[in-house]
């Protein structure tokens, strides 16, 4: 059955994570972390308005967390806040409510739906789109601060 999360797909998509590594200077960083697994993962992000211009993560992680850090990282660049959220959100009821993959540029997050099957891997799989929002969010409280 573990087969099924640890498929070929998922094992190629963990070795091989774009942009990792830390920014120079993000305008927020974020982590998300697994109690149950110990997995983290932390996000550096830039934004110009309301799209993400620049991305770069550390992952420590297992495969699943690997692999939808690896997706993130593949198709982060261009995508809006509202996106973003929005994206975090069809994964979570992919996982939680048994809800469709996402689909277009992010489509590729289709290899992880049997792992809704695994409840105890739905928060290591869940981190870089925690780990997004959170610093989305941070950059949103910065520019709110700012402008008053």
């Amino acid at each position: 059955m573990l087969n099924d999360i640890y498929n070929r797909r998922i094992l190629e998509l963990a070795a091989d994570i774009p942009r990792l590594g830390r920014l120079a200077e993000p305008q927020a960083s974020a982590t998300a972390h697994s109690k149950l697994c110990g997995s983290t993962v932390t996000v550096d992000l830039v934004m110009d308005h309301d799209t993400v211009t620049d991305f770069a993560h550390d992952v420590k992680a297992c495969a699943l967390g690997q692999a939808s850090s690896s997706i993130m990282a593949r198709h982060v660049i261009g995508a809006t806040a509202d996106e973003l959220r929005q994206l975090r959100e069809a994964m979570r009821r992919m996982l939680k409510e048994n809800g469709p993959p996402p689909g277009g540029r992010w489509s590729d997050l289709a290899v992880l739906e049997p792992v809704r099957d695994y409840k105890a891997r739905h928060a290591s799989t869940l981190l870089t789109f925690d780990a997004v929002v959170d610093a989305i969010d941070k950059i949103g409280a910065k520019r709110l601060a700012e402008a008053s």
